[in-house]
């Protein structure tokens, strides 16, 4: 009885062991984010303050919600960019279902340097700035000897030089394509990873019933996909008030700044450029709280309907 109960210790304390190793692992990890996630939170207080360049946050007087109402002062506006941004990030999160389809395209690829070579090529306009991508777009659509209208006066289609950049009509399709365009190959290689983790057994299964390729897509890759993908929709749509700054700063104008300009070039120019940090801040605020209530709707409807959430 003794020896056993010795034993049982013995097991006890190497668990314990193991726990605080793996604890001590993750240590440095949990430090990183707590300096450069949590820490920065403190601030937030400048939102709650009349804050001015060289004063400090405690010197400053305190306005209450002040840039919370200033938020919301001009209804037109902030309506237009809510509207702009809300329905980007909806056809954003329609177009995420393309890099699942293009990594089983590039699955289904028999020469393999081939198929590295797509996955290479297709990866590399998502490391180019958008300050190039903005000089591509511009030399390849926008002026009139652009290779669009080269192509479309060639063909007969138009008469006169066209200039898709400066289409108020389709601003929101044009630049989902764009974005679409530039990280399509690298956000493929998430599925492609999710790809090769699934069981070769079940192709295998597949195959001795006689399946053909087609319907091992079917009924066994994009299964196999489905926890990925629904994990990344989760993750859009939390998003969803984050369509980004650049693409739509550079990429705006006169003729469509009406249709393109989203929360955060709205933050941008009603707070940083004229510098009232508070107000920026408060509109930060707001959007990550927006952003918290629509994840939590996300993986409360992904919990009802399909019975698996992320937490």
């Amino acid at each position: 009885m003794a020896q056993a109960m010795e034993k049982s210790k013995k097991q006890l304390t190497g668990r314990q062991l193991k726990k605080i190793r793996l604890v001590l692992l993750l240590l440095p990890f949990m430090v990183f984010v707590l300096i450069f996630n949590y820490a920065p939170l403190l601030g937030w207080s400048y939102a709650f303050v009349d804050f001015k360049p060289g004063v400090s946050v405690f010197d400053s007087d305190f306005v209450g919600l002040k840039y919370f109402q200033k938020i919301v002062a001009n209804p037109r506006d902030f309506l237009n960019v809510m509207r702009n941004t809300l329905c980007i990030s909806f056809l954003n999160i329609c177009c995420s279902v393309l890099p699942a389809i293009f990594a089983i395209a590039i699955s289904q690829l028999k020469n393999k340097k081939y198929a590295k070579m797509v996955q290479t090529g297709t990866s590399i306009p998502n490391f180019i700035s958008w300050v190039l991508v903005y000089s591509i777009v511009f030399m390849l659509l926008s002026s009139e000897s652009s290779a669009l209208n080269n192509i479309l006066m060639g063909l007969g289609l138009v008469k006169e030089p066209v200039n898709p950049l400066t289409n108020a009509k389709h601003a929101w399709l044009i630049q989902v394509a764009i974005g679409a365009w530039k990280t399509l190959g690298y956000n493929a290689i998430i599925y492609l990873s999710a790809i090769t983790s699934i069981d070769q057994e079940l192709y295998q299964a597949a195959d001795v019933d006689g399946a053909n390729t087609w319907q091992k897509i079917v009924h066994v890759t994009v299964p196999g996909l489905l926890s990925t993908f629904f994990v990344l929709l989760l993750l859009a749509i939390s998003n969803m008030l984050s369509n980004g700054f650049d693409q739509y700063w550079l990429l705006g104008n006169g003729m469509t700044w009406d249709k393109l300009e989203v929360f955060d070039t709205y933050v941008y120019r009603m707070g940083i450029k004229n510098m009232e940090y508070s107000l920026a801040t408060a509109m930060g605020i707001f959007k990550s709280v927006v952003s918290i209530i629509l994840l939590s709707f996300a993986n409360w409807a992904s919990k009802r309907l399909r019975g698996e959430s992320i937490f």
